[in-house]
């Protein structure tokens, strides 16, 4: 169920002053006052102050008061307690003289049965001192909401600026509520969440009241209700997505709404789909490539070019992820139809760089006739990128041996050409670079031809490889090279 907002009654939120409720204990805790509670929790929220001698305050009360009187009119103290409960006052005060020495016991007694907090004043604390606190506790309560409610948005747009935006805002909005956060899909699918674990109920609580915000036409912008002992709230993102955010926490404070109000703002820009500049050379673009004009007259009104191709896998697993990293490359230009890799144009100006959570391989830059070449010369640096378990991979245009990472080839020459000694590597280096030569290796060496044979058969001996297999003789070579 959610709340709706139809009227105003006695324990409507809505009928409470703007500054925040102070509880009782707060006010309990003034030792000037001398305030003492007979009975009833101490931890119910005061709105305000409203003093009375009426023999029936009902009609007088608007709820989450502290009514104080001196019993002027008390003639039937516990209908006097029921109507004070009825009209969802939060607690009695009773001024003791000069009308009652004590606190009448059969007001205790009523009290106590209805759960009323019933406080004391003694006879040298005036009931506006008692006020007078009340508004000042307010006041420190009004400032100390504030300052939390700034440090929220700070929080919030700090979040907003990291690589994995949504996330981040949603774990932040959690952080400050101290709740969970959670954003609905157009389906009422979950698309992203962060903060503790909610009860099943409230789960599907939560995602019932994301389902009344957001997908209807002309429906609420936002609903309230309970749910497995937590209190919800849906609000609707714009940008006309469907998309929901929900929160659900233990209370709700009186600037919560604020805070997840700035959360909403900030997840509607991170969560749309295009802006609208973007949406315009596009489609522009398409059309002219629809019409006939060439590829490069199309990719000209995007961007001058060149543009480098990137590939990309990875992500936080949720729908925006592959947006966050586009923006963080500076490209609006993306395609994801081949999930799970991720291809991007980027334009020249706009640093490819390593991207948290994500396996990247990047193209040379290319004009509009190379891009074909260079979409494959991304996805062929990804795949080294995942096989070398690096962030991010380049293409290099050196041949064959620019595929192979420097270090690892150096690395992989070491434990393969292990086993010879110096002469014996540089005999074989030779030996492959005049193409298995005898006499030219002799020559080459100053050695008799002979030795040449002897030390050839010992390196494959030592190496434990056939010397006449091709493919023996070109991973050597490539080894001795990188040594």
């Amino acid at each position: 169920m959610y709340e709706g907002t139809t009227g105003v009654t006695r324990s409507d939120p809505g009928s409470t002053p703007p500054a925040p409720p102070v509880p009782l204990a707060a006010l309990l805790a003034r030792r000037e006052l001398g305030l003492r509670l007979l009975t009833g929790p101490d931890d119910v929220a005061l709105h305000w102050v409203h003093t009375s001698e009426m023999a029936d305050p009902y009609p007088y009360l608007l709820g989450g008061e502290l009514l104080m009187t001196a019993g002027v009119q008390l003639t039937d103290p516990a209908r006097f307690a029921e109507r004070v409960v009825e009209a969802g006052a939060a607690a009695l005060g009773f001024g003791v003289t000069p009308v009652y020495d004590t606190v009448p016991a059969e007001l205790v007694a009523a009290c106590a049965r209805l759960g009323l907090p019933l406080v004391e004043v003694p006879p040298g604390t005036p009931f506006t001192a008692v006020a007078r606190a009340l508004w000042r506790l307010m006041a420190e309560a009004r400032l100390h909401e504030l300052r939390r409610v700034t440090e929220a948005q700070q929080s919030l747009a700090a979040a907003a600026a990291r690589p994995a935006p949504v996330p981040a805002v949603l774990g932040a909005l959690a952080s400050r509520l101290g709740g969970r956060a959670v954003l609905f899909g157009a389906d009422g699918t979950e698309s992203a969440s962060a903060g503790r674990e909610i009860p099943p109920e409230a789960a599907r609580a939560l995602a019932e009241l994301a389902g009344v915000v957001g997908p209807r036409p002309g429906g609420p912008a936002s609903a309230g209700g309970e749910g497995g002992g937590l209190r919800l709230a849906a609000y609707a993102l714009g940008g006309g997505d469907g998309l929901a955010l929900g929160v659900a926490t233990e209370r709700r404070g009186p600037g919560d709404h604020t805070v997840a109000g700035v959360a909403v703002v900030l997840l509607s820009l991170l969560t749309a789909s295009h802006r609208a500049v973007d949406v315009a050379l596009r489609d522009g673009a398409l059309t002219r490539l629809l019409l006939g004009a060439s590829p490069a007259e199309a990719a000209a009104s995007l961007s001058p070019g060149p543009w480098t191709v990137v590939h990309a896998r990875g992500g936080d697993g949720t729908p925006f992820a592959a947006a966050t990293l586009a923006a963080a490359l500076g490209t609006d230009l993306m395609d994801t139809a081949a999930a799970p890799t991720v291809r991007l144009l980027v334009p020249p100006g706009a640093a490819v760089t390593a991207q948290p959570g994500w396996t990247l391989g990047a193209s040379a830059p290319a004009g509009p006739d190379g891009l074909p070449a260079a979409d494959a010369q991304a996805a062929r640096a990804l795949r080294r990128a995942e096989a070398t378990r690096t962030p991010l991979a380049r293409h290099r245009a050196n041949g064959l041996a620019g595929l192979v990472d420097p270090d690892e080839a150096a690395a992989h020459a070491r434990v393969l050409l292990a086993p010879l000694s110096e002469p014996q590597a540089e005999t074989l280096r030779t030996w492959l670079s005049l193409h298995g030569g005898w006499d030219r290796t002799a020559a080459a060496l100053g050695v008799h031809r002979n030795t040449v044979r002897q030390r050839i058969a010992r390196c494959a001996a030592l190496l434990d490889r056939d010397l006449d297999d091709p493919d023996v003789r070109m991973e050597l070579w490539f080894a001795l090279r990188a040594q």
